[in-house]
């Protein structure tokens, strides 16, 4: 039987999860090492360039409007501003650059336009580049991929049952009609998802069993520990125990072979020695820099630093796929078609984020 399979049960990959640690960790790295260059980790630079604002009501997101996190917004970055940060991104050891917008959706129109520029832009600096902007439609990813992107991220961020306990604004079909809009271009899939938000680990199994039945699978699968962020109503959450972020890590490892398998955010939460054994479990991306958009990340000299100890080295650019062509915005053949698609706002709530944004408006009126 393949390694690679669509067909994984959830009860499947449960059994996966509950093995004893050691066994486990034995068989992700197996796995590992059969498609992987086990000392060879993907490094990318997270920029955020468009903060705050976001009219989802993500229980675990501090850029939500409707919450009150002390989040300073932002409008779009200029070109010029994201290839500075690109530039200084590469000169650190980043293979790709990874650019955050706190959209729904993306809109057709002259921010849109602007971020296919910076596409183009950091395409010519040699590097990977990779958006998370929201849904997008087809014509959209058509013209994202023309411009020359080489990644688009969208998480699924839980199972399917445990969605609507987080998000009620969106619907998850509406994740898997993204992915499947970038999947009809050249574009690479970047989608995981995050543990810790009170999900079950029948949860946590039907999350990865999602992505398993992408076909192909996701290039990249970020693994995220909840960030419990104050003023959010995921705040109380406890962090999660590095030994649940192992066993998530090698699970995905052992069913998403070819994937390489980030380890995202709540790094800060972990010792050298746990991330170590997150490698070691499969993991072979990372973000480095500062911050994940809003949330704490390592520095990337402490990241170079554990890695000389590891022994690990960067990935180069393109290492896994060709690099893009940018077509110049004059030379394109693809139009804004000013699309308004009727994205999903489904009608159920979830009591503890509208506290959240009852909260926020007394803490406004004050």
């Amino acid at each position: 039987m393949s390694d690679v399979r669509n067909d994984w049960t959830k009860e499947e990959i449960l059994a996966i999860y509950n093995k004893p640690l050691m066994e486990l960790l034995h068989e992700a790295s197996t796995m590992h090492r059969k498609y992987h260059d086990p000392n060879t980790v993907q490094v990318s630079t997270l920029i955020s360039i468009k903060t705050g604002g976001c009219s989802e009501d993500c229980g675990y997101c501090p850029q939500a409007a409707r919450y009150h996190t002390d989040i300073d917004g932002n409008d779009l970055m200029t070109v010029n501003m994201v290839k500075a940060q690109a530039l200084r991104a590469r000169e650190s050891g980043s293979s790709r650059v990874c650019m955050g917008a706190s959209w729904r959706n993306v809109k057709d129109g002259p921010e849109f336009d602007q971020v296919l520029e910076m596409v183009r832009t950091i395409n010519k600096l040699d590097m990977e580049v990779c958006c998370t902007l929201g849904m997008v439609t087809e014509n959209q990813a058509k013209r994202l991929a023309e411009a020359g992107l080489y990644a688009y991220n969208h998480n699924i961020d839980t199972s399917e049952d445990y969605y609507d306990d987080v998000i009620s604004t969106r619907a998850f079909k509406d994740r898997i009609d993204t992915i499947e809009n970038v999947r009809k271009t050249n574009v690479t899939v970047c989608s995981g998802g995050i543990i810790g938000m009170g999900e079950s680990l029948e949860d946590r199994a039907g999350m990865l069993e999602t992505l398993t039945r992408f076909s192909p699978h996701p290039e990249s699968v970020p693994i995220n520990a909840l960030v419990a962020v104050e003023g959010t109503p995921l705040e109380d959450q406890p962090p999660v125990n590095i030994f649940e972020m192992v066993r998530m890590v090698a699970t995905a490892r052992i069913v998403l072979p070819e994937s390489q398998v980030r380890l995202s955010a709540g790094r800060t939460q972990m010792s050298r020695e746990g991330q170590a054994m997150c490698f070691y479990a499969g993991a072979n991306s990372i973000f480095a820099g500062d911050k994940l958009l809003t949330t704490p990340n390592p520095d990337i000299n402490e990241d170079m630093k554990m890695f000389e100890e590891l022994g690990l080295n960067p990935q180069k650019a393109f290492y896994k796929h060709e690099q893009r062509e940018s077509v110049a915005a004059e030379e394109s053949k693809l139009e804004a078609l000013g699309e308004k698609p009727k994205w999903t706002r489904p009608d159920h709530k979830i009591e503890r984020n509208e506290q959240k944004k009852k909260e926020a408006i007394a803490i406004r009126r004050k």
